[in-house]
């Protein structure tokens, strides 16, 4: 009754609406597997659709044609509506009643797709608990990440499983209300809800291609530090890159070459020239290292609420990004990424990104369950902490508290790659499990 009680409440006064839904597998699809989430952490899960309502056909044929609404169907024409895939056909339906929209979050959407301003309604425009977020109706930003700037292989148009899709492509999460890590099935712990702004969320995991851009620009090391302050998240003061962190960096390119073949057992995803891998989300990584590229390529890493936000559908709860069940066919997990039986772990069983489009989640990303784990930008804690408005778990000083992971890897059970499971790792660890994506403001 508390849960029930709470999300009544939430969709009745909050512009976000965070209802638990079941999302048709035909509205949308989302993303992709090893054991717990990295070195050192445990893994832990104890804290863990709606119909198309307006908008008509506007492209696609039947059979499931478009399984990427985010790219593969038209912009939505406001902030008030959402491109879906139904049918195999692109549509919009209209964003919940009372999300706030507008470039300040003051006026709000009707319910049939329109913002309307406020009218003077003191509540017009406001969540309810934990609160608004800080921006909602922003525009859509396309940009080239100086990762992507000489388009080498797995930094061009060579990704998706038509390999046709930008490696680079980076897609808007629109705001809203969820309850974080719950899915109303394996996690129904309702106690931590959360409010996200707009953001961007890279479609894919960070490729060997686009980590070779960062290695070569001598990026990542004590020799050549990111900047202090750069990669912070922009609700979160101090947030960004410590001068601390410095020693913790390896000391110069030809070091980091060498640590990034982690754990002599031939798992990993970097080479020293050009290859076949470059469509392979890059392994053995530190956090630092994670945190470093993704600032140096104009973004920074995503707060665990922000990624459990897009690979829960938001609202929407989905179990795994693109819904309720999981098979081979949506994710790498279980070590059977390449066909082989389950449990028999080889390289070949992390997958180019986006190989499993029918895997992708609510906003079109790929790889959000299984593949590798991801490096959030929160510290660990057992419980998560409330309220939370755009928020980033740190303790301050901590250099060496163990970082929160997300998703999954090519190793992990079913079980561990639901979108309401977290685990954790040292920051200094370097495990061939753990990759990222990064974050970008908007």
């Amino acid at each position: 009754m508390r849960q029930l009680a709470l999300l009544v409440s939430l969709s009745l006064v909050s512009g976000c609406s965070p209802k638990v839904r079941r999302f048709p597998d035909d509205q949308g699809a989302g993303s992709g597997g090893s054991g717990s989430g990295g070195g050192s952490g445990s893994q832990t899960s104890s804290h863990t659709g709606g119909s198309v309502t307006s908008g008509s056909v506007t492209s696609g044929s039947g059979g499931g044609a478009c399984v990427d609404p985010a790219t593969q169907c038209p912009p939505p024409q406001s902030a008030c509506t959402e491109a879906v895939c139904v049918d195999g056909a692109c549509a919009e339906r209209p964003r919940p009643a009372r999300t706030p929209c507008g470039e300040d979050g003051g006026a709000e959407c009707d319910g049939s797709g329109s913002c309307v301003a406020c009218d003077g309604r003191v509540d017009c425009g406001m969540c309810a608990e934990p609160g608004c977020p800080h921006t909602c109706g922003s525009a859509p930003v396309t940009d080239t990440p100086p990762s992507c700037a000489d388009r080498g292989p797995g930094a061009d148009d060579s990704c998706g499983d038509g390999d046709d899709e930008s490696c680079c492509g980076s897609t808007m999460v629109s705001c809203g209300t969820y309850l974080r890590s719950y899915d109303g099935e394996s996690s129904t712990d309702d106690a931590f809800p959360a409010a996200v702004s707009d953001f961007r969320l890279d479609r894919y995991e960070i490729t060997v291609g686009r980590f070779r851009a960062f290695v070569n620009a001598g990026q990542g090391v004590l020799a050549s530090p990111p900047p202090i302050g750069v990669g912070r998240h922009p609700h979160v003061d101090g947030s960004g890159w410590v001068a601390g962190w410095n020693r913790q960096l390896t000391p110069d390119t030809a070091a980091l070459r060498s640590a990034l073949k982690c754990n002599g057992d031939n798992l990993w995803t970097w080479t020293d020239e050009p290859g076949a891998n470059e469509e392979l989300p890059i392994n053995c990584i530190t956090w630092f290292e994670a945190f470093a590229f993704c600032a140096w390529d104009g973004g920074r890493l995503p707060s665990e609420a922000e990624w459990n936000y897009a690979a829960a559908g938001g609202d929407e709860h989905r179990t795994f990004p693109w819904g309720d069940d999981i098979d081979a066919s949506r994710a790498a997990f279980n070590c059977t990424g390449d066909g082989s039986a389950a449990g028999s772990c080889a390289l070949s069983d992390i997958l180019p990104v986006g190989s499993k489009p029918s895997g992708n989640g609510r906003w079109g990303h790929a790889d959000l369950a299984g593949n590798l784990w991801e490096w959030m930008m929160d510290w660990w804690s057992d419980e998560l902490f409330t309220p939370c408005i755009d928020c980033v778990e740190r303790a301050d000083g901590e250099r060496d508290a163990p970082r929160v992971t997300r998703g999954g890897s090519y190793r992990a059970p079913a079980a561990d790659v639901r979108a309401a499971n977290r685990d954790y790792s040292g920051p200094t660890d370097r495990v061939n499990n753990i990759g990222a994506r990064c974050a970008r403001d908007l």
